[in-house]
């Protein structure tokens, strides 16, 4: 419905952007913060079957893109808000649990996940492997394109060297 919306701009000439926004990882709010808890305490693992894909974005990524599109005249329509590197719920979970140094085990059956989470619960048990191409294609670099990094990022974990 909010697309459309944009039709009536976009039809009296007015450059108009619509941007598709995945699953947004930030500090102090969104899903990572419904997580981080149960990841903390050693007892979180993959969302639903751990299948699904999670088209995620780094917040400082999904602000770059939105300065991105408002600073290039020739953008227009439909942009994908999301890293190009979609990865499954496993995945995402895995990774989340190594940059904590936790475990990453115990599934959490969907009908769990609607209590904690309400309907974002939606969104991360179902998931959609989406790509960011038309954003690539008109030069957007994304400086967080791996979860891994990017939950580094976010939660200042520094790189374990391992020998």
């Amino acid at each position: 419905e909010w697309e459309e919306a944009t039709e009536a701009a976009a039809e009296a000439g007015v450059r108009t952007c619509r941007v598709r926004i995945g699953v947004v990882l930030g500090k102090g709010g969104g899903a990572l913060s419904k997580m981080l808890p149960f990841f903390r305490l050693g007892i979180g693992g993959p969302l639903g079957s751990g299948k699904q894909w999670v088209s995620w974005v780094h917040v400082d990524d999904l602000c770059a893109l939105f300065e991105f599109l408002l600073e290039n005249p020739r953008a227009m329509g439909a942009y994908n808000g999301t890293a190009p590197t979609p990865v499954t719920m496993k995945d995402f979970a895995g990774a989340l649990g190594r940059v904590l140094h936790r475990p990453s085990l115990l599934p959490v059956p969907a009908p769990m996940l609607r209590l904690a989470v309400g309907e974002v619960a939606d969104i991360l048990v179902t998931g959609q492997r989406v790509l960011p191409r038309r954003a690539e294609e008109a030069g957007f670099h994304f400086a967080h394109p791996e979860v891994e990094a990017a939950l580094r990022d976010l939660l200042g974990r520094k790189e374990t060297i391992r020998s």
